[in-house]
């Protein structure tokens, strides 16, 4: 009974005690993977409380043709929410649908210390178009944008959280594949 005790007390120190952040490929690899999973539901997968978990509190985001355009993590979720609400049935945009896609190679990721990364590349957007291909539908791309994302590491929960996003060079898609 003692072992068990002292066990299951080590399990929770462990688990609570702050963690340092990954460095090399492991730190990459928790980007991309964050970086994945923040876009996929925003945009495909229309499902904000999958990603609320990665958001800062204190997030804001910086955007060049709407300025400051969100100024809070709780904002970000809510907004997306309502969002997604429109998307449903029934709602005001029923049926779009919109993706975004990582032009390849145009990450980079930068670390800041031991408080956290700077993240950079360019994207796509696309959005459903049910008239392309003969009315069987497709993806239309609808222009490219430029983000740059700086991530806190939060030592006493072992993961990054995103604190600001500057979305900049709103236009044309950038060429793919890319230049270089």
């Amino acid at each position: 009974m003692l072992t068990t005790l002292v066990a299951a007390t080590l399990v929770l120190t462990q688990a609570s005690a702050p963690q340092p952040m990954p460095t090399g490929e492991a730190l990459e690899q928790q980007v991309a993977a964050n970086d994945a999973r923040l876009f996929w539901s925003f945009f495909e997968g229309c499902d904000p409380d999958a990603v609320a978990p990665l958001i800062h509190p204190d997030f804001r985001m910086l955007h060049d043709l709407a300025g400051e355009a969100l100024t809070s993590g709780a904002q970000m979720i809510e907004q997306s929410r309502e969002e997604c609400a429109k998307r449903a049935p029934g709602g005001a945009n029923a049926g779009y649908k919109n993706r975004r896609l990582l032009v390849p190679g145009s990450r980079r990721i930068q670390k800041l210390g031991d408080w956290g990364v700077l993240e950079e590349g360019l994207h796509t957007f696309s959005e459903w178009r049910a008239a392309l291909n003969n009315g069987a539908g497709g993806w239309e791309m609808t222009g490219g944008a430029r983000y740059i994302h700086v991530w806190q590491w939060m030592p006493d929960e072992g993961r990054l959280r995103l604190l600001e996003s500057l979305s900049v060079d709103h236009g044309a898609a950038a060429l793919y594949p890319p230049e270089g």
